[in-house]
């Protein structure tokens, strides 16, 4: 398929130009598209995407613009291409086209999405709005990290539903011979043709345990199979993923399996989509599913980078990829007093300004204060203060010396910090602590107080000490807080908002980045951003 180009001429009579002109407010999304699509998303930015022989494809600028118009309205494919066929408005935004413009099938979206992700630079129509807002002076050296719940696509299963989808998805891409050969070692009365539950008495307890004990023992018979062969790709997967789900919920006593009262750290929680999971966005909050990571700049509030992660991900893990170029961009010297050229600021700030980064006690971790402050960063993320049970005293009452080994108590006394195989170290009164007249405000243990050292507590502790100042506090609580309203920008649908529209890993990070693109253009209407021009043109292949 060839590269189609967009028409940049309309009909006088036909187009929706003069019709939306005046209608359209112009700080609305629609109408920064149409001034700008042409500078945002030119045809030649997805050459990459297309070959030099056959027949012309729908042009990728539109097509970029339906992408984006979808992503902002939450619509399905199959509403969003209806919305271009009928409503003015996405003819203008793509450009002021006609109004009787032909539409195109919603599987052209499919393929286009599909064309990016195999490509050099997936997230492109991300790239290029920011570095419109770059260019516009938009984007300074501040940076609010936080995060959001992604519910998944799919229907969370229980255990019983998890193993057959199990052996049934093996049994699917298994060519003929293979099949046949899983087939004779499947003892259950059971043809595993459709999804769904076995039929079982659920009422009954004794049923309920033989079916579990029936699908596990079915279950590793065809793994049994699987073993010493060399299998293809989809083959491997599936024998994989049904190895997990026999692993992750069952044990197994006197040879009859049964469900653990325990929750795998890890746990699949559907076949359909494997890569989702169990996530907290509180102790008494759950959900199932990804989350979606945001870095914004908080004077502007434009979005600088994305990520998105399964749900049982903290967020600090993710926060160095958000802060990658801002890691890696060292900060600019102070311009020199004889010089007559102004400093360019950028978002509010001079370009001389050392990175800040906010951030919830979420990302408060140690190995990320340690980067923040090898690049020179001002460190405004939150650290949660230490606690203890029933009052008694935190681990900050406990005098740490790192350099000397040392942990001392609020009674004066001291003892050694012993290292740990995983980092830090621990140190233990152990016996001192029988004796100790300050023993009941500090521990119930018969073995003594025990405290645990972090590999990272010099920063931790430096990090508490710096949120005690009152300016850090006041800071902190005017600026953080932005990120949620651009959050809730993104999560205001429901549909490809807070609730996935794709499943899988890959799929979602691709969305979530495709949606802060569509939320960055509708930022700089409302800035009343006159003329966006990217800095440079986006990262594709020559």
């Amino acid at each position: 398929m060839t590269l189609g180009l967009a028409p940049t001429q309309g009909d006088l009579l036909r187009s929706t130009v003069n019709y939306c002109h005046g209608r359209v407010p112009e700080d609305f999304i629609y109408a920064v598209l149409h001034r700008e699509c042409f500078n945002l998303f030119p045809d030649a930015m997805f050459a990459d995407l297309f070959t030099d022989v056959g027949r012309r494809s729908v042009p990728p600028m539109i097509v970029a613009v339906v992408m984006v118009l979808q992503r902002i309205e939450g619509c399905s494919d199959r509403e969003a291409v209806d919305r271009f066929a009928f409503d003015a408005r996405w003819k203008y935004a793509a450009g002021g086209l006609d109004f009787d413009y032909p539409g195109f099938v919603h599987t052209v979206l499919v393929d286009m999405r599909a064309r990016l992700a195999s490509s050099e630079a997936p997230d492109r129509i991300f790239q290029v709005t920011l570095e419109a807002a770059r260019a516009a002076g938009l984007v300074g050296r501040k940076r609010v990290l936080d995060s959001t719940p992604l519910y998944d696509a799919v229907a969370t299963m229980d255990t019983v539903t998890l193993l057959r989808s199990g052996i049934r998805g093996l049994l699917k891409v298994a060519d003929a011979d293979l099949e046949s050969l899983l087939r004779a070692v499947l003892d259950r009365d059971d043809d595993y043709a459709t999804a769904g539950k076995p039929v079982c008495a659920w009422d009954d307890a004794a049923a309920r345990k033989q079916v579990v004990d029936a699908l596990a023992k079915d279950g590793h018979a065809a793994l049994a199979v699987l073993e010493g062969m060399e299998l293809g790709k989809a083959v491997a997967q599936a024998g994989e993923l049904l190895a997990t789900l026999l692993g992750q919920d069952l044990d197994c006593v006197d040879g009859v399996f049964h469900i653990a009262r325990r929750v795998a750290k890890d746990r699949v929680i559907s076949t359909v989509d494997p890569e989702a999971r169990h996530g907290h966005k509180t102790s008494a909050r759950g959900f199932d599913g990804y989350k979606g990571h945001v870095a914004i700049d908080p004077d502007s509030e434009i979005i600088t980078a994305t990520a998105a992660t399964a749900g049982n991900t903290g967020d600090a893990a993710p926060a160095a990829g958000l802060l990658a170029n801002e890691l890696n961009t060292p900060t600019s010297p102070e311009p020199a007093e004889e010089s007559t050229g102004e400093v360019v600021e950028a978002g509010g700030a001079q370009a001389h300004e050392s990175l800040a980064v906010y951030g919830d006690a979420a990302n408060g971790a140690g190995a990320l204060l340690v980067e923040l402050e090898a690049a020179g960063a001002t460190v405004m993320v939150k650290v949660q203060p230490p606690v203890a049970p029933g009052g008694r005293y935190p681990k900050d009452r406990f005098i740490i010396d790192t350099k000397a080994g040392t942990v001392s108590c609020p009674a004066k006394v001291s003892v050694p910090i012993r290292p740990v195989k995983a980092g830090g170290g621990r140190a233990a009164f152990g016996a001192i602590c029988a004796a100790c007249p300050l023993a009941s405000q500090c521990t119930t243990s018969k073995a003594g107080r025990t405290i645990s050292i972090s590999a990272y507590e010099d920063e931790l502790v430096r990090a508490r000490q710096t949120q005690q100042d009152p300016a850090w506090r006041e800071e902190y609580r005017a600026t953080r807080p932005k990120v949620e309203r651009k959050l809730g920008h993104m999560m205001r649908r429901k549909h490809g908002g807070r609730r996935a529209r794709v499943r899988g890993l890959a799929k979602v990070k691709a969305d979530f980045s495709l949606l802060a693109a569509a939320v960055n253009i509708a930022r700089l209407g409302v800035l009343k951003i006159s003329q966006i021009v990217p800095s440079a043109p986006a990262a594709v292949p020559a």
